[in-house]
């Protein structure tokens, strides 16, 4: 009797075992349910909220660096005071890094606040106002859904042109086309020029669509006429682009004059900060999870090798006889394992069902997603529990003496 012949064999004795004992195997599974829709539903959580997170973050670009007083991440209040004593960034130092960089594909001073804007009786509150050039095209990843962005004859000249996000075109014009008309941005006017394309929300918190672009002259003559600047680059290669920052770094402490012995007074941002943050916090979340979902399968487990202990103490007798007519050690070794596993199976398929709908409900609040890794992933768990708590009783089984056995009452 050939491997396979011997495990579909085992598989049949093992299904018709469950059958017979249908309450017992029911209540074994609970366990193992349980286990298996908190490790699915922590799976489908931690997928859905990856994948938004991704999603939110990649306009940001990772090709992108971003030179800024302050860090993106701030660990003590210490560090905090230290970086508000930092001077602010300048629009000349920005001139000097776009004169002075090989690597740079872009280079764009920022600025901005927030501010009303209004069209006739219509009005937006808390616009994010940003002033810049028109290199900023390029080094963000904006797209224009109408109309076209600033052209470097708009931004050298200080016209008064705006590109708005999708949500402030809603609000102003509902489904009218807002270009060509003249909108009041903090009592200024401004022709639309442009409208963005829809780019959703950053962190689910910050509308990336609430905004209007105007050329960096008209920020500075009419909202604010020393701001601080942040000042986006784009590489020219990604591979390359920790050589860049290195480059960045020179650049700036030679055009902000800082002695070979001093720190740095500005700080080189970029998208691979975020993904740094989210994956420690991605990683304790999912280490909580895994513990709580280890021990309701530790439970599970032994429930299951509690049941298998009573099934070989119940089928001594039909061991023996099964030896006894030539059944190898392995053949009963198997056909306790697939019983095992069979049944921590059924439970996972049972666990599938319930989070299924869960999961549903949970995308209403949070973006939950069930693949079908996580479905294979839940799967294997089942399987994997069944043959780690049934392998001592199914071991056992195995190393019956067939005499011993055929005594047995």
């Amino acid at each position: 009797m050939n491997l396979l012949t011997e495990l579909k064999e085992g598989l049949m004795i093992a299904l018709e075992a469950i059958r017979a004992n249908k309450m017992r195997s029911v209540l074994t599974t609970l366990g193992i349910v349980i286990g298996i829709v908190t490790v699915t539903l922590m799976g489908t959580a931690i997928e859905g909220l990856n994948r938004s997170f991704l999603k939110s973050i990649s306009f940001i670009g990772a090709d992108t660096l971003y030179v800024q007083r302050a860090n993106w991440f701030i660990m003590s209040y210490e560090e905090w005071l230290e970086m508000q004593k930092r001077k602010p960034i300048t629009l000349a130092q920005a001139r000097a890094l776009e004169k002075q960089l090989t690597c740079a594909r872009a280079v764009a001073p920022v600025t901005g606040g927030q501010g009303s804007v209004q069209y006739e009786k219509r009005r937006a509150d808390t616009v994010t106002i940003i002033g810049t050039t028109e290199q900023m095209l390029q080094t963000s990843s904006i797209g224009i859904g109408q109309g076209r962005f600033l052209t470097p004859g708009e931004v050298e000249g200080g016209r008064p042109v705006c590109v708005i996000g999708c949500d402030v075109a809603t609000n102003l014009f509902q489904r009218a086309s807002p270009l060509g008309n003249r909108i009041s941005i903090r009592g200024i006017k401004f022709e639309v020029i442009g409208v963005l394309e829809k780019q959703g929300s950053f962190l689910g918190a910050i509308s990336l669509d609430n905004q209007a672009i105007i050329p960096l002259p008209q920020y500075v003559s009419h909202f604010r006429s020393r701001p601080e600047y942040d000042i986006h680059i784009k590489v020219k290669d990604l591979a390359t682009i920790e050589e860049a920052k290195e480059e960045v770094r020179a650049v700036m402490r030679k055009v902000r004059r800082l002695a070979p012995a001093d720190p740095d007074d500005f700080a080189i941002n970029q998208q691979d900060q975020f993904l740094d943050m989210f994956h420690k916090v991605a990683g304790t979340i999912a280490a909580v999870g895994l513990f709580i979902t280890g021990l309701s399968l530790f439970v599970g487990g032994i429930g299951i090798m509690n049941i298998m202990f009573v099934s070989v103490a119940e089928r001594t007798k039909e061991i023996g006889i099964r030896k006894a007519i030539g059944a190898k050690r392995r053949t009963i070794l198997m056909q306790f394992l697939a019983e095992a596993a069979s049944i921590c199976l059924l439970g996972g398929l049972v666990a599938l069902a319930i989070a299924w709908p869960i999961t549903l409900v949970m995308q209403r609040f949070l973006p939950a997603t069930m693949s079908l890794y996580i479905v294979g992933l839940a799967l294997l768990v089942s399987a994997v529990t069944g043959l780690t708590a049934g392998f001592f009783p199914a071991w056992r089984a195995a190393r019956m003496n067939p005499v011993d056995a055929l005594r047995n009452e």
